[in-house]
């Protein structure tokens, strides 16, 4: 096992993790560095490759821990330490404006489907009986057209996804993308 490609393949999932736990990017990123560091030290006496993520995930789950211990004993964190700073780039905001070029990138009836539904916010039910058809056979393509989507997104980028299946983080696949 090479930490390096056990790195790169799960890095981005851990940050997302630790973001998910710590609300300053700062000491994400401490702690991100800390979890290498316990990584590189103990890689070596990880027994199955399987167990690789699991492994990983309760690093960070015993270093966050150990960080609200510490944190315990000092003085109480100001309002300002609780949530991300405002000019903090989101993920979310981050896709916001791919989703068009995205959609446009889809096949005709697909990119017409999302855009009333998603963009426009026209009702399932109304869409379908405008275009003459069940409401249950449009749920159906509009879930195949968000599929579709995922997928265009899935080839420009390797996405982290959080309990709800929302976007938590990303990383562009090195050429891939030229969407947004």
């Amino acid at each position: 096992m090479n930490l390096e490609a056990v790195w790169s393949q799960y890095s981005a999932a851990i940050r997302s993790f630790l973001h998910s736990r710590v609300a300053d990017t700062n000491e994400v990123d401490d702690l991100l560095q800390e979890i290498l560091i316990k990584t590189h030290k103990n890689l070596h006496q990880l027994q199955s490759e399987t167990s690789v993520k699991a492994w990983l995930f309760q690093i960070a789950n015993n270093t966050i821990i150990d960080f609200y211990r510490k944190r315990g004993r000092a003085p109480a964190p100001s309002p300002d330490e609780l949530w991300y700073n405002e000019n903090e780039s989101n993920t979310e905001h981050v896709f916001e404006r791919c989703v068009e070029p995205f959609i446009n990138a889809l096949p005709e009836p697909s990119a017409a489907l999302l855009t009333a539904i998603d963009l426009q916010g026209q009702s399932q039910k109304e869409y379908a009986a405008a275009l003459g058809i069940s409401y249950s056979t449009l749920k159906s393509r509009v879930q195949k057209a968000r599929i579709e989507l995922r997928k265009l997104f899935e080839d420009c980028c390797h996405l982290t996804l959080d309990k709800q299946g929302n976007i938590a983080d990303y990383e562009l696949k090195p050429g891939r993308c030229k969407k947004c």
